[in-house]
């Protein structure tokens, strides 16, 4: 009853502005169903160049648009402190090894030697005199000098080698000590050169010499030199639609009237909360020749395409599945396929029946 009210109150409608509904009739076609996106060209491997430490830049070595290797250094920082640092800890290493300290080394190695044969002839001299002792020779008085002095140099010989024992272990500290601070110097030190982490070509440099740079701020934009991505946002209502291997037909500004296939490759399975989009890469299978990073372009993702199937214009179907009849009366369909400009007719309508086309 409703229906049929608000059919007799759009003919009457139409029938009193005195104007005639545009109508039309599904026909068989092929329909191709994609999603669009919109994104970016990207180097492959490109990022952003930042320095470990703070300083002012010495020197860049490189120039935009040169051609990098994979730890190149392109650019100095200037850092008088640590270069002290540095110089101060391979003095102290120079100081600590054992060739460095070959004259105390000598030294006590000599001490050893004279307190040994001081020992020994102490020790020689005590048999003599026992031996005098025993034979009723001699006091008892030069045999306790005899064992006084014979303790004496065992002693002293004693000490001499636990110094010398001791030193070695405290030079072998210390070399080690000075050793790894000079190395820890040279790290740091190594700080204040920033180095290319990939082979490829500079794209942008940020900073001139001068410049006081920090850890937080961009330096250079490095990527590779002849291989690029394409970086593409998805809705996220149209990224479960997407799998890796689909073909991507892309259109660009900077080649107008050109089309381009690429593929994609990889989904990002984060979601920017703030766009409600997904970051989708695609690899060009056929690209220009020329091609430079943050370049834009416009994608359609291939989903799916089916062959002679019945369509209407997108602005003959309201709600998604109802559409009005020549003689007004409304009819519910089952729709598929869907691209910017018709829909797929699953049931509901035949090649003979007339439609309206919805005004915008």
């Amino acid at each position: 009853m409703k229906i049929q009210v608000y059919s007799f109150l759009l003919l009457l409608i139409l029938h009193a502005c005195g104007k005639k509904q545009e109508t039309t009739k599904p026909v068989r076609e092929d329909i191709t169903s994609s999603v669009y996106a919109s994104g970016t060209v990207k180097a492959k491997h490109q990022y952003q160049v930042y320095t470990k430490a703070n300083g002012t830049i010495l020197e860049w070595l490189v120039n935009e648009g040169d051609a990098v290797n994979k730890g190149e250094v392109i650019m100095r920082i200037s850092n008088n402190t640590s270069q002290i640092n540095k110089a101060n800890a391979a003095l102290a290493a120079q100081l600590n090894n054992t060739e460095a300290n070959k004259i105390k080394l000598a030294e006590l190695k000599a001490n050893i030697d004279f307190s040994r044969a001081k020992f020994l002839n102490d020790s020689l001299a005590l048999k003599r005199q026992q031996s005098l002792w025993e034979q009723n020779v001699g006091s008892k008085v030069d045999l306790e000098q005899r064992e006084l002095a014979y303790q004496n140099s065992r002693t002293v010989y004693q000490t001499s080698i636990l110094k010398l024992n001791d030193l070695k272990k405290q030079l072998d500290f210390l070399a080690a000590q000075s050793k790894n601070n000079l190395q820890l110097s040279e790290e740091v030190l190594s700080d204040f050169e920033v180095r290319s982490e990939v082979t490829g070509k500079i794209y942008a440099i940020q900073k001139e010499v001068g410049e006081m740079v920090t850890p937080n701020a961009p330096l250079a934009v490095i990527g590779s030199a002849n291989e690029f991505t394409i970086e593409l946002q998805v809705d996220e209502y149209d990224v479960v639609k997407i799998k890796v291997g689909m073909k991507v037909y892309i259109s660009m500004d900077s080649y107008k009237g050109e089309l381009y296939e690429a593929v994609i490759k990889h989904i990002n399975p984060y979601m920017n909360e703030r766009t409600k989009t997904f970051t989708v890469e695609a690899e060009f299978t056929k690209s220009p020749q020329v091609l430079f990073p943050n370049l834009s372009v416009e994608a359609n993702i291939f989903i799916e395409s089916r062959n002679q199937v019945l369509t209407l214009p997108r602005s003959a179907v309201s709600d998604d599945n109802m559409v009005t009849k020549a003689d007004g009366t409304q009819q519910k369909v089952v729709t598929g396929l869907k691209d910017y400009k018709k829909v797929e007719i699953i049931s509901g309508l035949s090649e003979t029946d007339e439609v309206m086309l919805v005004q915008p």
